[in-house]
């Protein structure tokens, strides 16, 4: 049985490599739509799912993990910007307020019959940055590809004065609750979960 994480996301790809696990990386095929019929959190759920399945059903005797992210803000779904304006007013939004980062992650192995889904969140407060700070945030082009239009990781922490909550559900993958949820699978972790959350290596992770 072999891992496949289906996503394209590097950093999904950087957190779960912190586990020191052997794993695949196949982009999922799906059409990421959102339904405004759903609420933000059940809408990840749905969305990492659909990724999961779109790898698995090809791969079924391999353990899938899908996973996707949004922001919340005052009960409205942000996925990613579309373009640069659009990452501009979604920070606009974001500005001096608080918001929830919910990540959702679906595990499948189709062989085994193994279905296990479940969203995770954190809740982000925004400093009141000002014009200059903006514009030269939207400069670094950070914003393009990330749910909310800011990287955490990157240079974004710079815009975030705390967080609640577990910092990689943030970056995009609930990292604690995934490695507990692989080890219910048999799966020997190189790199126990509880240490990684003891030296925090990732990028910023050790400010929050």
């Amino acid at each position: 049985m072999h891992i496949v994480l289906a996503s394209s996301s590097p950093r999904r790809r950087e957190l779960l490599d912190l586990l020191g696990l052997t794993f695949h990386i196949i982009p999922p095929t799906c059409d990421e739509l959102l339904s405004p019929n759903l609420s933000p959190s059940t809408q990840t759920l749905q969305l990492a799912l659909d990724k999961a399945l779109s790898v698995a059903d090809q791969h079924p005797q391999d353990l899938i993990i899908g996973s996707d992210t949004v922001i919340e803000i005052e009960g409205k779904l942000l996925g990613k910007p579309e373009n640069m304006q659009d990452a501009e007013t979604m920070l606009q939004n974001l500005r001096g307020k608080n918001h929830h980062v919910h990540t959702g992650v679906a595990i499948i192995h189709q062989a085994n019959e193994v279905s296990i889904n479940f969203v995770e969140t954190a809740q982000v407060w925004m400093t009141s940055f000002d014009e200059h700070t903006l514009k030269f945030y939207l400069a670094t082009e950070e914003s393009l590809g990330k749910a909310g239009a800011y990287s955490i990781q990157g240079e974004g922490a710079k815009l975030i004065k705390k967080i609640e909550g577990d910092y990689p559900t943030i970056v995009g993958l609930p990292l604690w609750r995934t490695a507990k949820e692989l080890e219910k699978q048999g799966i020997v972790l190189p790199n126990p979960v509880e240490e990684i959350y003891r030296l925090k290596p990732y990028a910023n992770w050790k400010e929050f």
